[in-house]
């Protein structure tokens, strides 16, 4: 199978799964396209030379590729993709990317996974690429139906925060939830979203003596 290149391909798309109004799984073909769970790949439209960066959701045993898509009012491809039709085609190049759990640590650690938003993608790969993982997920999102397709994590494993509404399981953001609640010092911690989620949260780890060295990060913007 392909690792990682440079080369563009064209996939068929295979569906477009409508989550929210503004936010969708897209579906595609795999091809011989092979990656590790944390890494994403460059997407875009046939003939336009625009392409966008996108955490693979799907897991590294499913036969297709999926990413989760927020749709961003003024983006020139979240909002093209999500008219895409099954059959049409989509240009992908990767995967990139080295956010991922090494292999030693699969059996033997235990993981928090902190996102905001669609900073979950990565998580929902590693989760489905590696079902026997001990970890725990806290999402941040502002209203509970963002927290999307929750059903896939195991209810006491899942955390979710909500902001704009009392439907998840924490009011509050995923900053806060970490400072109230007592965290094992030797767990493994990967955080991804945007930016000042992350820099916040790394405070409080740290202030709660979880060492940086046990602290992985991917920043979406």
């Amino acid at each position: 199978m392909k690792t990682a290149t440079q080369e563009i391909i064209t996939l068929a798309v295979l569906e477009v799964r409508n989550l929210t109004e503004s936010s969708y799984i897209l579906k595609f073909e795999r091809g011989d396209l092979s990656f590790k769970a944390g890494q994403y790949l460059r997407i875009g439209i046939p003939g336009s030379n625009e392409m966008r960066e996108y955490s693979i959701y799907s897991s590294i045993h499913d036969e297709y590729i999926e990413i989760l898509i927020k749709e961003v009012l003024d983006g020139k491809i979240s909002r093209k993709l999500r008219k895409i039709r099954p059959g049409d085609n989509i240009q992908v190049e990767g995967p990139f990317g080295f956010f991922g759990i090494e292999k030693k640590h699969l059996d033997n650690r235990r993981f928090l996974f902190v996102a905001s938003g669609t900073g979950i993608a990565p998580f929902h790969s590693f989760i489905g690429s590696y079902p026997n993982l001990d970890y725990h997920m806290v999402h941040g999102v502002r209203h509970a139906e963002e927290g999307y397709e929750s059903n896939f994590y195991k209810k006491e494993r899942y955390h979710l925060c909500t902001t704009k509404d009392e439907n998840g399981t924490f009011k509050g953001r995923v900053t806060e939830f970490l400072s109230k609640n007592k965290l094992d010092t030797e767990m493994l911690v990967y955080l991804c979203g945007n930016s000042e989620m992350i820099a916040d949260a790394i405070d409080i780890l740290q202030a709660k003596n979880i060492p940086m060295e046990n602290i992985y990060t991917e920043v979406y913007f």
